[in-house]
């Protein structure tokens, strides 16, 4: 199922929870992530895409899940890739962080179809406060995968430093999740492969059952 990421393809944006796919037609993946700590790359890379995912010139801005389907075209999709609003915007008014809250905070904790969800970390900064949060949204048993990205702009004794000591945060907070760590680049193609496997193993391990599903969010 790895390359399944590589037939990637716009297929909706979603404002508002009502409008969200039918709930179980298709196993889903969401990105979440900080503004700038390289989510759209890191997508972008995965699906070896350049324009597939894109972050808006004003932090913030962009408040809604992008939906990417993933399998043949002419078929319903096997999957989606949903890439969630990048969060931290200092600058971004109240209401927009409410709206992260009310649309991509209730995505991932009542969300059915998340097979995984993939966090995107900056591996210069680590784990930050307002990670700590997007994580209190995670359902209990849903894996995550943390994708440190930057690792190449780092050494490989002070990135194999970075990826202890954001472990060591991570698993300080005791989540009921599956947790792996891989060093992420998307310009130096550092590990592509390994998330790829990591997330076909999530989606094959997932399959839809859209006869029973409910349409929209909860």
């Amino acid at each position: 199922m790895a390359s399944v990421l590589l037939t990637a393809r716009f297929a909706t944006t979603v404002a508002k929870l009502a409008q969200l796919p039918a709930d179980g037609a298709a196993p889903e993946v969401a990105f979440v992530g900080r503004s700038n700590a390289g989510k759209s790359s890191a997508i972008n890379a995965l699906c070896q895409q350049r324009r597939l995912a894109f972050a808006s010139k004003t932090p913030g801005r962009t408040q809604a899940l992008n939906y990417f389907a993933l399998g043949p075209s002419q078929l319903p999709p096997q999957a989606y890739i949903v890439d969630t609003p990048g969060y931290g915007f200092a600058t971004a008014p109240l209401e927009v962080k409410r709206a992260w809250d009310q649309l991509a905070g209730r995505y991932l904790a009542q969300r059915r179809a998340l097979a995984g969800v993939v966090l995107v970390l900056d591996i210069r900064r680590g784990l930050t406060d307002l990670d700590r949060t997007l994580l209190t949204w995670m359902q209990p048993g849903v894996p995550l995968l943390v994708l440190l990205t930057k690792s190449d702009k780092l050494g490989q004794a002070q990135r194999a430093a970075a990826m202890r000591e954001t472990e060591a945060d991570l698993r300080a907070l005791q989540m009921p999740n599956p947790l792996a760590l891989l060093s992420f680049s998307a310009t130096r193609q550092i590990g592509l492969d390994e998330a790829r496997d990591f997330i076909g193993d999530w989606l094959a391990a997932r399959p839809t059952d859209a006869g029973d599903a409910p349409a929209g969010g909860r």
